[in-house]
């Protein structure tokens, strides 16, 4: 079985937590395409969905499934999105894609958070995957100089723009043995719009994809 095989069996397994009506929330990057993908069959019976990226938005509406703002949609019932890293503690690292701003206020705006991906994301430490931090352009620099003192080694992701008009740094060098810890500390630099650590909100079920069928934590 293929990496993309084992992504796509958690998102056919995330249509499980997929309410009768209503409106979900659906995240951005290739395991959440296959996500939406299946999520076509059900779209007759959903009011529509909140999109955590352009891309995103575009897709949905590509198989017919409505977008909604989520300030007109209110608090969502599931969140379903991938991840980079996960722990068995279900924290994540997540913005590879470069979307973790609008997927971290989507994931917050929800009831439960499914994350769906292969078993190769699953780890016992988060930080080998660099961590992506957005940052407000003219910042840039100061923040980097803030994450070397924490012992992180910041690469401006050049040429890449997030659908907030924001930068991205990448944190090579992490053993992020405290994500809680961590994603507070740099939320807390001047500069930083967010990162991609999500520990303080992390995922309440995490279905992985494995040769043997979906695993679920």
């Amino acid at each position: 079985m293929t990496q993309d095989d084992m992504k796509k069996a958690a998102a056919h397994a995330a249509l499980e937590f997929v309410p009768r009506e209503g409106v979900i929330g659906v995240g951005t990057g290739s395991t959440a395409n296959y996500f939406i993908d299946e999520l076509a069959s059900l779209k007759g019976r959903l009011e529509g969905a909140v999109a955590s990226s352009v891309a995103t938005a575009e897709r949905l509406k590509r198989h017919g499934i409505p977008v909604l703002d989520l300030n007109d949609a209110g608090t969502l019932a599931v969140y379903v999105d991938g991840a980079d890293e996960a722990t068995a503690q279900r924290a994540l690292i997540k913005g590879g894609g470069g979307a973790l701003t609008r997927e971290k206020i989507v994931a917050a705006a929800s009831r439960t958070f499914v994350c769906i991906a292969d078993e190769g994301k699953l780890v016992d430490v988060l930080g080998r995957f660099p961590l992506p931090v957005e940052v407000i352009p003219m910042a840039r620099s100061l923040v980097a100089r803030e994450i070397v003192t924490l012992g992180g080694e910041p690469v401006w992701r050049q040429g890449v723009k997030t659908d907030n008009g924001n930068i991205i740094l990448d944190v090579h060098g992490l053993k992020i043995l405290d994500p809680w810890a961590l994603e507070e500390r740099l939320n807390q630099i001047t500069g930083v719009v967010t990162n991609g650590l999500f520990a303080r909100r992390g995922a309440d079920i995490l279905l992985l994809g494995t040769p043997s069928g979906v695993r679920r934590l």
